[in-house]
């Protein structure tokens, strides 16, 4: 992932410090020293999203910290909660909010998480490095759930 922002800085750098343009028609160094500082801005800001996922006062709320806003769903709304293992990018595409298979994915790293099937059928599932803990933790607020 820091791939990009690495490449550019490394052109960057080339063309401005070093005076050795890339390409036949090289962009401007304003140009180019404002793409780095963009890509980099940009990179930093991906690098810092997290998925975080809250039970409290009778719901589940998941979402990515700092890039999308969270959802919300009554526990009352669960039908049934199971640790799972899947293949991100086999099975959704990659990592962030994705649909597959499994319905929505709320995928952040890794591949184990926890499928919620919800009472209208549809599914969820939220990525997890503990998804044993958080199912349990689920069943046992949606026991409690009014």
């Amino acid at each position: 992932m820091a791939l990009p922002p690495a490449a550019l800085l490394f052109v960057t750098m080339r063309q401005v410090v070093f005076h050795h343009p890339w390409g036949s028609k090289p962009l401007s160094n304003g140009g180019l020293i404002f793409l780095t500082v963009l890509l980099v801005a940009v990179y930093f800001r991906l690098i810092t999203v997290r998925l975080v996922t809250d039970i409290r006062s009778g719901e589940l709320a998941v979402g990515l910290r700092g890039l999308w806003r969270r959802r919300r769903i009554p526990l009352t709304d669960v039908r049934s909660v199971a640790p799972v293992r899947f293949d991100p990018a086999a099975e959704y595409g990659g990592y962030g909010i994705r649909r597959g298979p499994r319905g929505l994915a709320y995928i952040a790293q890794g591949n184990r998480g926890v499928q919620l099937e919800l009472q209208d059928g549809s599914k969820l599932l939220i990525g997890s490095q503990r998804p044993d803990d958080l199912a349990q933790k689920i069943k046992q607020c949606r026991g409690n759930a009014p």
